[in-house]
């Protein structure tokens, strides 16, 4: 089975000599022809003829919008941002991984000269963010924490615990209430995965 490539409806695929047309496509004039813009799959069966199908992968089209609030794990931070993959937009989870930033002064809106990054995420944590701009292929979207509902979902304490808010900017570990800085967002119903 080969990788699945990109196609787009109408896109002439190959001759009906090298493969035999599959679901999403039709054969026109002796070639295949994508009926539907997906991913070209190849299946081999047998000796014969490969079958050329094109998928329609509806989630495979959605893509972290500018506003959009989108679930993500932190995978590491420095002075200045903190790094994370963007695991779902809305409550639909992603097939394939996206990266973003969450920059020192898009954690919050208020008092952003006095934010530290490193007291408002940790690695591994779950935080809700909101898409600020749209990456590319070489760099990251960007995303911002700046409103109340955004931030911190889960963290785990030093203990492994699954830790509970106690305030803004601070949540405690229930097993050795220990306290540690974070930036928790004031979770609204609709955005809590289960």
């Amino acid at each position: 089975r080969q990788p699945l490539s990109p196609c787009v409806a109408g896109e002439r695929l190959c001759s009906t000599e090298e493969a035999t047309a599959g679901n999403g496509t039709y054969t026109r004039h002796g070639f295949i022809f994508s009926s539907l813009a997906g991913c070209l799959e190849r299946k081999n069966e047998d000796n014969e003829l490969p079958v050329v199908s094109v998928v329609r992968d509806s989630e495979s089209q959605l893509l972290p919008n500018v506003g959009a609030v989108v679930t993500c794990k932190v995978c590491s931070i420095n002075s200045r941002f903190a790094k994370v993959h963007i695991l779902y937009v809305g409550s639909t989870p992603l097939k394939s991984t996206f990266r973003g930033t969450i920059r020192k002064e898009d954690i919050r809106a208020t008092e952003k000269d006095k934010v530290e990054v490193y007291k408002s995420f940790r690695p591994s944590d779950i935080v809700l963010a909101k898409v600020i701009s749209l990456g590319d292929a070489q760099s990251n979207y960007l995303l911002s924490t700046a409103e109340n509902e955004l931030g911190v979902v889960v963290a785990r304490s030093e203990a492994g615990v699954q830790m509970v808010p106690i305030s803004w900017c601070e949540m405690q570990c229930p097993r050795t209430h220990t306290k540690e800085f974070r930036k928790v967002a004031r979770v609204q119903p609709q955005f809590l995965q289960t």
